[in-house]
């Protein structure tokens, strides 16, 4: 099972570059780039409000559950 995280979508969806996210939520290039690559293993709720608010999104927009096909058949 994975969370991932769709950030770059959602930014070319809005036409907003991560430097101007960076700016509007107020996190470093590097803290947003860790999300945006899918390296975070956690995001504070008020860091997801300030992104969902910036791109004008739900929390769901953001963040899709997949599950491992290998760990069903298990």
């Amino acid at each position: 099972m994975a969370i991932i995280v769709n950030l770059d979508v959602m930014m070319a969806k809005r036409k907003i570059s991560l430097s101007e996210l960076s700016e509007k939520v107020g996190l470093t290039l590097a803290n947003l780039s860790v999300l945006k690559t899918g390296k975070a293993k956690a995001i504070r709720f008020s860091t997801l409000d300030a992104i969902c608010r910036a791109l004008d999104c739900q929390p769901g927009d953001l963040l899709e559950f997949t599950s491992d096909p290998m760990e069903e058949e298990e």
